[in-house]
């Protein structure tokens, strides 16, 4: 594996501590003695640009640490966030693969570890390693629903409170089971919480403040607590 000489070394993608249940991280022994031959691993600190909107494809990054946030910008500077990546994700896969400019900006939203494969490199790859091929497809598949949703949400919702909510519970599936409700790990600002569910910041904080009066949810610092689920869907089926 070729290191960035600003990085920290990742180590090999057979013996990673950081493996996930995504993508590359469960290749055959063979397939990513070969992945490794033509990544190069990087780290990228918080707020750092991976790829700009509209660039020309120049690889695939695949997230090992962090979180990176996919975002589109009109001409009138309005940006929505399609998505947040997480690890085990290849960002840029349908540019590469396609030949035609990343749809999005990829930005780290805290420091990140990535390993990045240069297109033809990469094509060569997936030509070569037919098991990696099927999961390019997949991951292809999901980002496609990913899309959807987005759109769902934000062409098909309702009021500001559902798609507030909405995105609690989505937010919240990976949180922790407690006797006070679901804490989750939250360090988004209003701001990027509005960019994701087409609203203001203004209308998130105020939002946010009538759940936390009616005890629906609760933050303190970086966690959120999500106290009454059943009354969280019942804004979204409003």
């Amino acid at each position: 594996m070729h290191l960035a000489s600003d990085s920290h070394a990742i180590g090999s993608c057979e013996s990673c501590a950081l493996k996930s249940g995504e993508f590359f991280c469960h290749l055959e022994k063979a397939a990513l003695k070969a992945f490794d031959a033509i990544s190069f691993a990087t780290t990228y600190p918080g707020g750092a640009s991976l790829f700009a909107e509209e660039e020309a494809p120049k690889g695939v990054f695949v997230l090992c640490k962090g979180r990176v946030k996919l975002t589109m910008t009109s001409s009138e500077g309005k940006t929505v966030i399609l998505r947040i990546v997480r690890p085990g994700a290849v960002l840029g896969l349908h540019a590469v693969v396609s030949g035609k400019p990343y749809q999005a900006a990829a930005e780290a939203m805290e420091p990140c570890q990535v390993n990045f494969v240069r297109r033809d490199d990469f094509l060569r790859f997936l030509g070569e390693h037919s098991e990696a091929s099927i999961h390019a497809a997949q991951q292809l598949s999901e980002s496609y629903q990913a899309a959807c949703n987005t759109v769902r949400s934000l062409g098909l919702g309702h009021s500001a409170s559902g798609k507030l909510a909405r995105f609690l519970l989505d937010s919240s599936t990976a949180g922790r089971q407690t006797a006070q409700g679901t804490r989750v790990r939250f360090t988004m600002t209003h701001e990027e919480i509005g960019q994701v569910i087409g609203t203001s910041r203004e209308t998130v904080t105020r939002t946010l403040g009538e759940f936390k009066n009616k005890h629906l949810v609760a933050v303190n610092g970086s966690v959120l607590l999500i106290q009454n689920n059943a009354a969280l869907e019942s804004f979204v089926e409003a």
